[in-house]
C-alpha cells in the first residue's frame, strides 16, 4: 500500500463523499476510486459501501480507519520533525569570531548560515585568537573563524581565504605617494596599536619577530573606531587587513617586501563529532564564495 492510497481513503472516510474527497485530495473521483480499489484488493476486503446515495464504511473499513489515521499522523509527524531537523529549529550554534574580521565578510557569511539553517539560533563571541583556541577546546564555543598561523594540534583549519595586510594613514602623509609601502619604511613612524592585535604573529612566520620595534607606538586602543579615527587625525599610521572598512578621509596601501597576509580558516576541534548546527556551518563557509574566490 502507498501513502496516498491510505490518504485518499481516510478523506473519504471523513467526508462519505467520493466526489468531495476527490476534490480535497486534488485528484479525479475515478484516480480516488481506482486506489481505494487497489487498497481493498491488497487488504482482501471492501472498505466502503454504498447504498444508493449514501456511502458507509464497512467494519473493516471503520477499524482500517483507525490504524491509518494513526499512521497518517505518525507519518506527518515524521515529515514535521525531519524538517525540522533540516532548518535546525531549537538548535544554538555558538560562533567565535577574532575582532579584526571585516562586517561585510563576516555577513556575508551569516546570510550564507541563514539561508542553509534559517531557525538556527546563533550566538556569536568575540576575542582574539588564543581565547578563541582556549574557548574551542574547552566547550565554550562551537566553531570558530580565526586568522591565528598556527593552532594546537587538536584543532582541524579549513582554510577559507587569504587576506594581505595594508598601512592605513592619514591624507598628506608620505606614504600618499607610493603604490606599495615597502615594510622598512615603517621604521620611525608614529603609530597606533591595537590591543589583541594578530599582526605581530603573521609577521613572526615571515621572519620578522619583533614589528613594533620598528615603530614608535604612540597610541593603544582596543576600539577599531577609535583606532581609525586616531589614524584619520593624522596620530600615526596602522597596519588595516585588506577587507577591513574604512573611515571615510583615511587612505592605504599594501605592505610588500616582504607582503604581509594572513590566512583565514574555520576551526574546529578535531575527531570531535559535528553536531547538525556545526555542519551545516562548516558546509555553509565551504560553498560560501568568500573575497578572493577560493580559499587559500
Amino acid at each position: 500500500m502507498e501513502m496516498h492510497q491510505i490518504r485518499y481513503f481516510l478523506k473519504a472516510g471523513e467526508t462519505l463523499n467520493f466526489t468531495r474527497a476527490a476534490e480535497q485530495c486534488g485528484v479525479s473521483v475515478p484516480s480516488l476510486s481506482r486506489a481505494i480499489r487497489h487498497l481493498e484488493e491488497e487488504l482482501g476486503g471492501q472498505l466502503f459501501r454504498r447504498e444508493r446515495h449514501l456511502t458507509h464504511l464497512t467494519d473493516l473499513g471503520r477499524l482500517m480507519f483507525e490504524h491509518f489515521s494513526v499512521m497518517s499522523r505518525a507519518a506527518e509527524a515524521a515529515k514535521r520533525e525531519a524538517r525540522d531537523y533540516t532548518r535546525l529549529a531549537g538548535s544554538r550554534l555558538k560562533l567565535g569570531i577574532f575582532a579584526s574580521i571585516g562586517a561585510s565578510v563576516l555577513t556575508g557569511y551569516l546570510v550564507a548560515l541563514r539561508d542553509q539553517a534559517p531557525e538556527l539560533e546563533l550566538h556569536v563571541w568575540e576575542a582574539n585568537c588564543e581565547e578563541l583556541e582556549d574557548a574551542l577546546l574547552g566547550g565554550e564555543i562551537d566553531i570558530a573563524l580565526t586568522s591565528s598561523p598556527e593552532v594546537d594540534k587538536r584543532i582541524r583549519m579549513v582554510p577559507l581565504f587569504r587576506e594581505a595586510f595594508y598601512i592605513s594613514f592619514a591624507p598628506g602623509h608620505r606614504f600618499g605617494a607610493m603604490n606599495a609601502v615597502p615594510m622598512c619604511e615603517l621604521e620611525g613612524e608614529n603609530y597606533v596599536k591595537r590591543l589583541h592585535c594578530e599582526f605581530p604573529s603573521n609577521l613572526a612566520r615571515l621572519g620578522i619577530p619583533k614589528p613594533y620595534d620598528a615603530v614608535n607606538v604612540r597610541y593603544v586602543g582596543e576600539r577599531e573606531d577609535w583606532i581609525q579615527s586616531l589614524v584619520r587625525a593624522g596620530l600615526g599610521c596602522a597596519v588595516m587587513p585588506e577587507n577591513l572598512p574604512l573611515l571615510p578621509g583615511l587612505e592605504m596601501r599594501p605592505l610588500v617586501d616582504p607582503e604581509v597576509f594572513r590566512q583565514i580558516s574555520l576551526t574546529t576541534v578535531a575527531g570531535r563529532p559535528h553536531s547538525p548546527a556545526v555542519a551545516a556551518a562548516v558546509a555553509a563557509a565551504q560553498h560560501y564564495r568568500w573575497p578572493g574566490g577560493a580559499a587559500g
